[in-house]
């Protein structure tokens, strides 16, 4: 592994390689210093993922852009969250092609062609993580159906976070994802979630990207503005808390098939597959994104609340299912191993 200095503050696992337990408790930032501080960690990871980006060109291999990565955290003051976590080796994960997400870098040249996800982490002095990641264009030659599933992708993370504000059910996200995914016949990776992030990694609430709800029922605890059901955090949003959303599309199979090392998972069909990901924040009348792009990033407002609307007339027909609750728990559990989880 890379060396850290002893000047850079670490989290808990950095030194021992052991993923702290999955923690359901939802992360709420309630004091402006720590509002600001994970705006930091945002801010910083955006820009370091936004430079990484730029390095992802034919010829250029994954493990130059761990190198730069894991500098610039240095640079900043700042520890590579990814880095021995769960003895993960490297201080970025690069995703390329059929890799659905946790690609170990390696001495393999990008080539014209090729779509690569580059999932960034930080971890700041003030002891918060910022965690963001977005699936970049290599060369003139990648193809019309890679440009639309990389385009369609990040247009699905949008629909999600336009539903996001106080009240608002986690399961909408998934259905906003989902629907979206439908219209245009992609897969949604079932395997791997969002989740809470902060002072931790990872916690919940487990933030599927897959539809946990069946139509035509009724019930759904979508209740806006302190009106919902379940618990709070975890089951619907509250102010102050922060959580990823970070939906895997595929062009194909939506399973995914673990290489030898324990963290690489390729689409078991080899089809292409795109992610998107932000950290969030929820606020009193809406969202935050925490990891936007240097120089701002486009939110259609208008559109969004158009879809809001549209969603939340569609989460009033449904209702959560039995097998489907069960099943967000079963994928919280099991991402206590991996993450981008």
């Amino acid at each position: 592994m890379r060396l850290v200095p002893a000047s850079i503050r670490k989290p808990p696992y950095a030194d021992t390689g052991v993923s702290p337990p999955w923690n359901d408790t939802a992360q709420i930032a309630k004091k402006a210093e720590d509002k600001t501080a994970i705006r930091k960690a945002g801010a910083l990871a955006a820009s370091i993922l936004d430079r990484a980006g730029a390095l992802a060109k034919p010829g250029i291999t994954t493990e130059e852009i761990d190198i730069f990565v894991h500098d610039t955290c240095i640079e900043n003051n700042a520890y590579p969250s990814p880095l021995n976590y769960g003895k993960f080796p490297k201080s970025v994960c690069t995703s390329v092609n059929e890799v659905i997400c946790h690609g170990i870098p390696d001495a393999r040249e990008l080539v014209d062609g090729d779509i690569v996800n580059i999932d960034v982490t930080v971890y700041t002095e003030d002891g918060f993580h910022g965690d963001c990641s977005r699936t970049f264009l290599v060369g003139e030659s990648v193809s019309d159906a890679a440009r639309k599933l990389v385009d369609d992708t990040e247009e699905a993370l949008w629909r999600a976070i336009a539903v996001c504000q106080p009240g608002a059910p986690f399961h909408a996200i998934g259905a906003a994802i989902q629907d979206f995914a439908d219209t245009q016949s992609y897969g949604v990776c079932p395997d791997f979630v969002g989740h809470g992030v902060g002072q931790q990694f990872h916690s919940g609430p487990a933030v599927v990207h897959y539809r946990t709800v069946r139509r035509g029922s009724s019930g759904t605890g979508f209740g806006l503005m302190g009106n919902a059901k379940g618990k709070a955090g975890i089951d619907y949003m509250v102010a102050g808390q922060t959580f990823t959303i970070e939906p895997m599309l595929t062009l194909g199979a939506v399973k995914g098939r673990f290489w030898d090392d324990d963290w690489t998972v390729t689409t078991t069909d080899s089809c292409l597959t795109a992610q998107f990901e932000h950290t969030l924040m929820v606020t009193d009348d809406g969202v935050e994104i925490l990891t936007a792009r240097p120089g701002g990033e486009r939110l259609d407002v208008e559109g969004a609340a158009t879809r809001m609307k549209e969603l939340e007339a569609s989460l009033a027909r449904t209702s959560p299912s039995k097998s489907a609750a069960k099943s967000k728990k079963k994928k919280a559990k099991k991402a206590t191993k991996g993450f981008g989880v």
